[in-house]
């Protein structure tokens, strides 16, 4: 825990961590709940998600925020859990989208729920989505996310891009044993309808991470793999995350590889979340926070919350110690937002 302090300091020139980084991002996670189960993100049988008492109220995301984006933040990405499942999300993508200084504002998602709620997000006020997306195999979803309907999905993707939602990232873990066989057939997918295809490397986060590092597969072996298929080129592309991208040569498709075991990227590192509760979290893999709720409901003042995130700041590690320390976190991802 980070104590309030009573000074204050020139915040003109952003936030700073003690390696350099400037933070300039904000994961912001608007429920710990999902709709689906994927099974290495939510440990089987888990219950213990945050009662709505403790959510954080829209005014008080809209107070943190501001506070964020007069330090120099300008990309918001809300996540969950599931973001859609979050009841009237709208309002908050509105109140969001006015604040001065936030120029990107993004969310991920299931797309489970994308269908109803495309074009409500695109005219509120989110300009691109990503898309978790696994499998393209029906009874393979259904068994990865413990339920899921793929059609369910793949109609939520036809209606953001019929919204106009653009770019439309899918995000697929690799997993070895599992998905391993349909890394072309992701390609093709994405290439047919206009999107970005990202491979990520699955993470020990909580109980149901570390049951899913058999599966774990480094992304340098998938990027050679689809070398020899795709005239692959280095390429770029706007944002505000980790991926390294490549393009297939005489297109604008791109494929963007994200990797934080194999090779990670703490050094450039530009981003801190914030859970449904209020929690800000310095580094999804470490367990540095400051639990904000209790200081917004017993009125901190906004200079008092600037510097509050000016000193957490100072508290970011160099580095996430997944390899070294493997277990030290209990949290599951839904808890900290993706």
């Amino acid at each position: 825990m980070i104590p309030v302090h009573t000074h204050f300091k020139d915040q003109q020139s952003g936030l700073v961590d003690p390696f350099g980084r400037r933070i300039e991002y904000v994961r912001l996670s608007v429920t710990d709940r999902c709709n689906l189960r994927c099974f290495y993100c939510l440990p089987k049988g888990f219950r213990d998600f945050e009662t709505p008492e403790h959510w954080l109220s829209f005014d008080e995301i809209e107070r943190v925020i501001s506070a964020f984006s007069e330090l120099g933040v300008r990309r918001v990405r809300l996540t969950g859990g599931e973001p859609l499942v979050r009841k009237n999300l709208p309002d908050l993508i509105s109140k969001l989208s006015s604040l001065p200084g936030i120029d990107d504002l993004s969310l991920s998602t299931n797309a489970s729920l994308l269908r109803e709620h495309a074009l409500k997000l695109k005219e509120a006020g989110i300009d691109r989505i990503n898309v978790s997306l696994d499998t393209l195999k029906a009874d393979r979803f259904k068994s990865v996310t413990q339920g899921g309907n793929l059609l369910k999905v793949l109609a939520g993707l036809q209606a953001a891009r019929k919204a106009g939602l653009n770019p439309v990232k899918i995000n697929m873990v690799a997993l070895k044993g599992i998905n391993d066989d349909e890394f072309e057939d992701m390609v093709d997918y994405c290439m047919r309808n206009a999107f970005t295809l990202r491979f990520i490397e699955t993470m020990p986060i909580g109980e149901a991470g570390r049951s899913g590092s058999e599966h774990y597969l480094d992304l340098h072996r998938v990027l050679e793999r689809l070398g020899k298929s795709y005239d692959l080129i280095p390429g770029v592309m706007a944002g505000g995350g980790p991926a390294k991208y490549f393009q297939v040569k005489g297109t604008d498709f791109r494929i963007g590889f994200i990797t934080p075991i194999s090779q990670h990227f703490c050094e450039t590192c530009n981003r801190v979340r914030m859970s449904v509760d209020g929690t800000l979290y310095l580094c999804l893999g470490q367990a540095h926070s400051i639990a904000l709720r209790p200081l917004l409901r017993d009125g901190i003042s906004d200079a008092q919350l600037k510097s509050v995130l000016t000193d957490a700041i100072r508290l970011k590690p160099a580095r996430h110690e997944f390899d070294e320390k493997p277990g030290q976190l209990n949290r599951c991802m839904s808890q900290t937002g993706g």
